[in-house]
């Protein structure tokens, strides 16, 4: 997005960006990107997808954004379900009814 601002504004100057190079800059992703992609990675199988996203932040990260995610989702089926939260994540993991 910045890229095609940056040609803009060249663009306005008259340089028409010849004068910046263009260049590719590695754009950091947040947690939240990487348990997403990561998480969808599993779902489909995917081994290099998977080794993709598990190296955009820390170990650490990562698991605290999987979580995150998985906590997220079951309070989304829950309502959706009108279920408790518990009630969802013993029924998605197998888990007998307590």
């Amino acid at each position: 997005m910045f890229d095609r601002m940056r040609k803009y504004a060249d663009r306005l100057r008259g340089t028409g960006g010849a004068a910046v190079p263009e260049r590719r800059e590695r754009r950091a992703h947040n947690l939240f990107e990487a348990a997403a992609a990561y998480v969808a990675a599993r779902a489909a199988d995917d081994q290099d997808r998977i080794e993709e996203a598990a190296g955009w932040v820390s170990p650490e990260a990562l698991s605290f954004g999987v979580s995150e995610l998985a906590c997220r989702a079951v309070v989304a089926l829950a309502r959706e379900r009108d279920e408790s939260p518990r009630t969802v994540a013993r029924d998605l993991l197998g888990l007998p009814v307590a």
